[in-house]
């Protein structure tokens, strides 16, 4: 999903600035990443549909600053996929029954946070579902027409059939049976181009597929010329659809008068030259077939991924010339594993697919524990070198919860990525009747690996971004971005484990590793004899604790560091949430010489209102800002604005997720103080950047 549909915008109608704020709040405590916008009059609403474009409407059945009957009209006349949720303090009958009759989507209660997460997830879901949709029907027109083209330049006879009758055929077709144009053959029944001797074979084959069995994969028979005379044609079929309409698409090749030959050249059309196993488009066709089974209820069924761990580092051991046998290699294991129900197929590069039939999801963990051990365990002969490898799997239990192609495929590569990602050598397999169970297990690895990364003390890995100064201002700033070693060394991020370590309260512990080793780097600094100041992201949890102030008391004093050095930051959402806790945070602070930073500043409805509560030294912009900003006028506008009322406030600016010169271009006009991002520099374990 592109970054801009992660973000929902939502335009909201309330008479006070506060019961807007507090929605806000709600939506992303939720999780839910939200830009808001509020509504002030009937015309500024209208003008806000324009440009704001908001995803949806949350309007008040009460107000009265843009009466609901107003929002309902205004939202019908805009002809805009937008839909209307109506917010109220209680939910009656007569609510539910009135706003839903006079238009609107839904109806939830603002005062109830779990209603309105819950509703504007699902509604925010299905946006982005009819989005997704309307993209494909274009991609699909687009390559329908693409299709086409191919299809008249392609020296395979082939044919659209729609109820018997021919509806489309390229010139080639036209050519095998005799055709000069297609108006010859519009409207002729398929069954006069067959010989009469197979006639009844191919009506009962057509009355079988009207009733919608599936067409047989390939059929010999006698075709008849426009001249009556035959030839020996083998048929091959699939379920098409042209201009809208369902239809057979039906390729014709003259069969080859010697058997074996012909054997040959349909073996070579399915099989891989290296491997010799099945290829990838053979393998999808037959994917294809068994994944409309399992929509039909045959639901035994399973895909898996696999892919050798490390596959640069053992091409450099192997050596390119030896690649191939490396593959060989590897498919001849996989291939004597494989039974007589399983279809084995070279997939990728380095990575191979097996078709298991039969299977329920017991069969499938057994098989793919078979295929990993039978890698880990033994050792693999290329050319000259015997190397050792480990696989990663990921699979799917193919049923009617998952019966489309593209997510059978999506899910199989996500579980092999998921693998990968934890260390490979593993497998992790998606079972639509298991899902909970599977996750439960995964989640629970997870929490485990998460301890004992806060236990020891090299589990966690600190990278520094530098933050750079517009105005050549001294001095070296960075931020501090976690990571999270797995066993095999592999490096993880945050989002990863952060939302777990959340769901299982251990978050604080994580933030007391990060605080630490912070203030460890920035001693390690002080003694090259740098002036560095280091920016932290700690969660709300631990600005209502004592903890991290005593920490940050004790290792200041221990290293003899000035406190201006260490800058934490936190959420503008979560400081409006949990002000009181944050104030007081701040004060327990205020003696070190530490400072604050609100990050995602600008996000909400009036975020220079929370600094009269609330003091930080820098304001980090919301990073839904920098999206093409060179191009976005009213973004450009919204970063000036804050600059300027930030210097007002003598607060410092700071521009994250800088990453092209056009976006550079507009900052260094804009008032903002320092920048960050990957157009300047990508994040490391090292800090060298030279801020010279």
């Amino acid at each position: 999903m592109a970054q801009a549909e992660t973000v929902l915008r939502v335009l909201l109608v309330e008479d006070r600035v506060e019961d807007a704020e507090q929605i806000t709040s709600i939506l992303r405590n939720g999780g839910i990443a939200v830009r808001p916008a509020r509504a002030e009059s009937p015309d500024d609403f209208i003008a806000k549909i324009a440009s704001f474009a908001p995803d949806l409407v949350l309007a008040a059945t009460d107000a009265r600053t843009v009466p609901f009957a107003t929002v309902l009209a205004a939202v019908r006349g805009s002809n805009k996929d937008l839909m209307v949720i109506a917010t109220c303090l209680a939910l009656t009958e007569d609510t539910i029954l009135n706003a839903l009759e006079a238009g609107a989507r839904n109806v939830v209660v603002s005062t109830s946070p779990e209603h309105v997460q819950i509703v504007i997830k699902h509604e925010f879901e299905a946006l982005q579902a009819r989005r997704a949709l309307r993209r494909i029907e274009a991609a699909l027109r687009e390559t329908e027409r693409r299709c086409d083209s191919l299809i008249d330049s392609s020296r395979e006879p082939i044919a659209y059939i729609h109820e018997g009758m021919h509806i489309r055929a390229n010139s080639a077709y036209l050519e095998i049976f005799g055709y000069e144009s297609f108006e010859e053959i519009e409207g002729l029944s398929v069954l006069d181009l067959i010989a009469p001797a197979h006639t009844d074979t191919f009506k009962q084959l057509l009355k079988d597929l009207g009733k919608g069995e599936q067409p047989p994969k390939s059929l010999h028979l006698g075709a008849r010329n426009s001249d009556g005379s035959t030839f020996e044609a083998e048929l091959e079929f699939a379920q098409a659809s042209y201009e809208g309409e369902p239809c057979l698409q039906i390729i014709f090749r003259q069969r080859a008068s010697d058997p074996e030959l012909e054997r040959k050249y349909a073996e070579l059309r399915e099989r891989d030259a290296l491997t010799g196993l099945y290829n990838r488009q053979h393998f999808l066709a037959e994917l294809e077939q068994t994944v409309a089974k399992a929509a039909d209820g045959q639901s035994d069924h399973a895909l898996l991924l696999i892919e050798p761990d490390n596959i640069a580092n053992l091409v450099a051991e192997i050596g390119i010339t030896h690649i191939d046998e490396f593959v060989t290699a590897m498919a001849e294991r996989i291939e004597a594993i494989a039974s007589a129900r399983h279809m084995a197929a070279r997939f990728t590069e380095h990575g191979f697919a097996l078709l298991c039939d039969g299977v329920d999801h017991d069969n499938t963990q057994a098989l793919a524990d078979k295929i990993r051990h039978a890698f880990a365990d033994q050792i693999i002969e290329a050319g000259d070198r015997s190397v050792s490898v480990t696989v990663s799997i990921g699979g799917v239990l193919i049923g009617e919860r998952i019966a489309s192609l593209n997510q059978v495929l999506a899910k199989a590569s996500q579980c092999l990525q998921s693998a990968q990602t934890q260390g490979g050598n593993r497998k992790v397999l998606f079972d639509p009747a298991a899902q909970g169970r599977e996750e439960q297990e995964r989640i629970a690895q997870w929490v485990e690996q998460i301890k004992a990364a806060i236990a020891s003390q090299d589990g966690f890995v600190l990278h520094y971004q530098p933050i750079v100064s517009l105005q050549g201002e001294p001095g070296e700033h960075y931020e501090s971005l976690l990571r999270m070693r797995l066993e095999k060394g592999d490096l993880v991020p945050p989002m990863t484990f952060l939302p777990i370590a959340e769901e299982h309260g251990l978050l604080e512990a994580i933030d007391l590793w990060v605080v630490s080793h912070a203030i460890t780097a920035l001693a390690g600094r002080k003694k090259t004899g740098a002036e560095t100041a280091l920016f932290v992201k700690i969660s709300p949890l631990s600005m209502a604790s004592d903890a991290l102030p005593k920490l940050i008391a004790k290792q200041l004093a221990a290293n003899k560091l000035p406190g201006k050095c260490l800058i934490l930051e936190v959420p503008e959402a979560k400081v409006f949430t949990n002000l009181k806790a944050a104030q007081e945070f701040q004060q327990a602070l205020a003696p070190l010489g530490v400072r604050m930073a609100l990050e995602q500043f600008g996000s909400g409805l009036n975020s220079f209102q929370l600094l009269r509560h609330f003091d930080p030294a820098f304001l980090k912009i919301d990073r839904s800002f920098m999206t093409e900003l060179g191009k976005n006028a009213e973004n450009q506008k919204k970063v000036v604005e804050i600059a300027r009322q930030a210097a007002d406030a003598g607060k410092q600016t700071i521009a994250e997720f800088v990453q092209d010169a056009a976006t550079m271009s507009v900052l260094f006009s804009s008032g903002v103080s320092l920048v960050e991002g990957h157009f300047l520099a990508t994040a490391g374990p090292e800090m060298n950047y030279d801020f010279g």
